[in-house]
C-alpha cells in the first residue's frame, strides 16, 4: 500500500473549480515535486493532503487512514503529516528551543525535561544548533525557515509538505534551505513539495508531477520529464524555466 492515495479528487472555491479529477500515489520514501504554473492548483492539493482544505468529492488517505476536514484524529493526522509554508511563521515572542518543542510538549510526546534534547537534535539536523537561544529576530530568512523545518521534525511525521519554501526568500540564502532538504530526502524522509526549483527536482525528485489547469498533466521520473515532455504544455512550461 501507498503511504499517499489520492483518487479523484475534485475541489472548488465558489464556482472556481481548482483541483479537477486529481489521482496521486506517493510510495514510503519518494520525493515527489510538483511543478506548474501559478494557478495551476498546486497548493491547494498540498492543503488537502494535510486536511487544511476539504475536498469535494474523491478519496485521499495517508497511511490506510482516510483524510477529512472533520475527522476525529485531526490532531494525530497532522502530527504524522508534517507541513512547511513559504511564510515561517516562528512566533517571534518565544526562542528558537520553544518554537520548536512547543507542540511537542502540548501534545505530551515529550516532557518538558525532555524538550532541550530534542530541540538540540532537529537544529542540529538543520545545521542550527548553535542558534537555539536565539529569537526569531535575530535570524536570517533562511535560518528562519529552517527552525521552522525543525519544528517540523519535532513531531517525528512519517511525511513532509514543503509548500514553496524558498519562494520568500533571497536568492543567496535558498541555497541552505533546499541543502537541508537534500539531507532530509538522503535520510529517507518521505516528502512531497511544491517548488519552482528546477535544479532540486531534477536531482532530489524521484517523481516529478506537472500540474497544468487543476490536473495531473503529466506525471514519472525527472530524466523522462525533463528530457521528453509528452505535451506541450509542459514542454513549453520547461522552456521558461531553463534559467532556474
Amino acid at each position: 500500500m501507498a503511504l499517499v492515495e489520492i483518487n479523484n479528487v475534485h475541489k472548488s472555491f465558489g464556482a472556481v473549480e481548482v483541483l479537477k479529477d486529481v489521482s496521486l500515489s506517493v510510495e514510503e520514501g519518494e520525493i515527489v515535486t510538483i511543478i506548474g504554473r501559478s494557478g495551476s492548483g498546486k497548493s491547494t492539493l498540498l492543503r488537502c493532503i494535510n486536511a487544511l482544505e476539504p475536498i469535494n468529492s474523491g478519496r485521499i488517505t495517508i497511511e490506510g487512514q482516510q483524510v477529512a476536514a472533520g475527522m476525529r484524529n485531526l490532531k494525530e493526522l497532522r502530527q504524522r503529516v508534517g507541513i512547511v509554508f513559504q511564510a515561517f511563521n516562528l512566533f517571534p515572542h518565544l526562542k528558537v528551543e520553544r518554537n520548536i518543542t512547543l507542540a511537542p510538549t502540548l501534545t505530551g510526546r515529550v516532557s518538558k525535561r525532555e524538550a532541550r534534547a530534542l530541540a538540540l537534535e532537529c537544529l542540529t539536523k538543520v545545521g542550527l544548533a548553535e542558534k537555539i537561544d536565539a529569537f526569531p529576530e535575530q535570524l536570517s530568512g533562511g535560518q528562519q525557515q529552517r527552525v521552522a523545518i525543525a519544528r517540523c521534525l519535532a513531531m517525528r511525521p512519517h511525511l513532509m509538505l514543503f509548500d514553496e519554501v524558498t519562494s520568500a526568500l533571497d536568492p543567496e540564502l535558498v541555497g541552505e534551505v533546499l541543502k537541508v532538504m537534500e539531507d532530509m530526502a538522503r535520510q529517507g524522509m518521505t516528502m512531497i513539495l511544491v517548488t519552482h526549483e528546477m535544479n532540486f527536482a531534477r536531482n532530489v525528485a524521484s517523481k516529478i508531477v506537472f500540474m497544468h489547469q487543476g490536473r495531473v498533466w503529466e506525471e514519472g521520473p525527472p530524466s523522462k520529464l525533463f528530457t521528453n515532455p509528452q505535451t506541450p504544455e509542459l514542454k513549453a512550461f520547461i522552456g521558461s524555466t531553463r534559467h532556474n
